[in-house]
């Protein structure tokens, strides 16, 4: 005789979508969640006294637990007929779970004690469809239920329209990098202080504070004062005018009457304190952000300095292209700056990205998608840097996983319901 006990699992539809919308337009402070009436919790199925699952035909029973004190989590099975036990060894008993995915797990049992012990460890997550089969007195026996857990229905539209992004796990290298702080400032070689060639009194400034420059342009017409003949200083560079400290009757007194600066070029002067300083090396790769900048840029290391700051620092320079076309120019000097030097890389045969992952239970989780089902797996993790996280296990190569937006996947679940039970 068959026994089919089922679980539903969630299914979020176009309505549900709506509801989540008015819902964020009319409570802001309320957190996001969907309403699905098909929804249902299952009944609670009934325990035995070792608190495992009941499936009852007639008058013969099976008790079904998954046993994990002191032990991998396993199969234990307590068997009655007319409510007396039954002994172990006189009952062919076979179980097999259908998880996501098709992937199927065959266990078999043999006696111990007064029970029935399964030859498989029963992995994370305990998610899967059981098909029990009992052969007992020439009588075959057979139950089938859903045991789901950590796993819920999204609509490919619904998905869409909330971001949900996945991507695939494999291969990827973790860039080691330690976090520093700096200050930017214009390349030596991207500046010219504009003095007169012979002294003399001031004529013309052709030029204003700020104003952008080419190379070739005049700047400033001066007077000698030996021959009294006039004679033009021209910008040697592209660049701004930063500085101005000539007006016109004014004398040149051999100093600097303007100053030009070109941003093209700048240099990121980084404090290294001495637990990394013997980490730093010329060469490396600095990713630098400052406040208002739309993304990091590249820089490179290319000079230590070899004395101390007084605050036992050692000033690490990093040149960077601030050119318009690669970075729409979008550093000034004297920005201070974050600065993230890659000290080490390290390729790991499987990694995720760290804005997949999820606490779930007592675990880190992402959620992996097939078709259009959402799947806890819990993952036992090793070195992480940047946006990667090495994965040691819980994950095949090759399975897509949600990276973006996985938190919504977690409250559809924790919403429906769909918890750890044994």
């Amino acid at each position: 005789m068959r026994h089919i006990m089922t679980k539903s699992l969630p299914n979020i539809g176009i309505s549900s979508l709506l509801c989540v919308l008015i819902s964020i337009f009319s409570y802001s402070n309320v957190a996001l969640s969907f309403e699905n009436p098909d929804t249902q919790q299952a009944e609670e199925p009934e325990k035995g006294p070792h608190r495992g699952r009941l499936l009852k035909d007639d008058n013969f029973a099976l008790e079904l637990a998954i046993f994990e004190t002191g032990v991998p989590p396993e199969f234990r099975v307590w068997i009655t007929d007319e409510g007396q036990p039954v002994k172990p060894s006189d009952v062919s008993l076979n179980i097999t779970l259908t998880r996501l995915g098709g992937v199927e797990d065959n266990i078999k049992f043999k006696p111990q004690g007064d029970f029935l012990r399964g030859d498989t460890v029963i992995y994370e997550p305990h998610s899967f469809v059981v098909t029990v089969t009992a052969d007992y007195q020439g009588k075959s026996h057979r139950w089938q239920y859903d045991n789901f857990e950590g796993r819920t229905l999204i609509e490919a539209e619904v998905a869409k329209a909330l971001e949900i992004g996945t991507s695939i796990a494999g291969s990827a290298t973790l860039k080691e990098s330690i976090a520093v702080f700096g200050k930017l400032n214009t390349h030596p070689e991207y500046r010219r202080d504009i003095s007169a060639r012979f002294a003399g009194t001031v004529k013309s400034v052709d030029v204003a504070l700020g104003q952008r420059v080419n190379k070739g342009q005049s700047l400033l017409t001066i007077i000698s004062n030996e021959t009294l003949k006039a004679y033009t200083l021209f910008a040697p560079i592209d660049g701004v005018v930063v500085s101005r400290q000539a007006n016109p009757g004014e004398q040149t007194h051999a100093r600097v009457l303007l100053s030009i600066s070109n941003n093209t070029a700048l240099v990121a002067e980084l404090a290294v304190f001495a637990a990394d300083r013997h980490r730093v090396s010329l060469g490396q790769t600095v990713r630098l952000s400052a406040k208002g900048s739309k993304q990091p840029v590249i820089a490179v290391i290319k000079q230590i300095d070899h004395r101390l700051q007084p605050n036992q620092s050692v000033i690490v320079r990093a040149e960077l292209s601030n050119n318009k076309a690669q970075q729409a120019g979008q550093f000034v000097a004297g920005s201070f700056v974050k600065a993230e030097i890659e000290v080490a890389e390290h390729p790991v045969s499987l990694a995720v990205k760290r804005s997949g992952l999820q606490a779930f239970r007592d675990f880190t989780v992402v959620f992996v998608k097939i078709g259009n089902q959402y799947e806890v797996r819990m993952l036992d993790l090793g070195r992480e840097a940047g946006e990667w996280v090495e994965v040691l296990g819980g994950l095949k190569s090759g399975a897509e996983y949600v990276s973006e937006n996985s938190y919504i996947i977690k409250a559809d679940i924790e919403k429906s319901g769909a918890s750890h039970d044994h």
